[in-house]
């Protein structure tokens, strides 16, 4: 469900899928083939959020951007189920675990990892090609070429199911 706020609405590129139970609220702009899960929510009320293209906002996840600011979600971006987001900037190709929380002002460099259940506190910096786990979130190591091969194929995996969700689309089966 897409809904304006303040004259301001959703909006989102073309192969992006966005399921009918996600909600998406003012001011968010999503880029191509995106793939926006059941029950995540994005939150632009007092803030901006952007996604970048090829971009998987998992089942559950929350997006609310910081009052009056811009979340920049970059691209190829990896939001596992259940993530709670309400940070500054995610860089390209990273990735942030199921259940992980992104408190506000945080800022996640491009190809990190976030592992599952982690805690980013406010305004905490993670840099880029590094793993953070725990919470709070500490350096856990370096990304590593089998990290990024996974991800490379976990995230097409996400780009090649949106467009079957659009091209298909489900079935009620009650």
């Amino acid at each position: 469900m897409l809904y304006e706020f303040r004259g301001v609405r959703p909006k989102y590129g073309e192969n992006t899928y966005i399921s009918e139970t996600a909600v998406i609220i003012g001011n968010v702009e999503i880029e191509s083939n995106c793939y926006i899960g059941h029950g995540a929510i994005l939150r632009g009320d007092y803030g901006k959020i952007i996604i970048g293209e090829g971009t998987a906002v998992e089942e559950g996840v929350i997006v609310h951007s910081p009052p009056g600011e811009t979340a920049y979600i970059g691209k190829k971006v990896t939001l596992g189920h259940g993530a709670i987001l309400h940070g500054k900037e995610i860089g390209d190709n990273a990735v942030v675990g199921m259940g992980a929380v992104l408190s506000i002002f945080s800022e996640v460099g491009q190809r990190a990892i976030i592992a599952e259940g982690s805690v980013v506190k406010m305004r905490q910096v993670v840099p880029e090609y590094q793993v953070f786990a725990g919470n709070p979130a500490v350096f856990a190591r370096n990304v590593e070429k089998r990290d990024i091969d996974f991800w490379d194929f976990a995230k097409q995996l996400y780009i090649d199911l949106a467009k079957e969700y659009l091209e298909n689309g489900m079935k009620l089966v009650f």
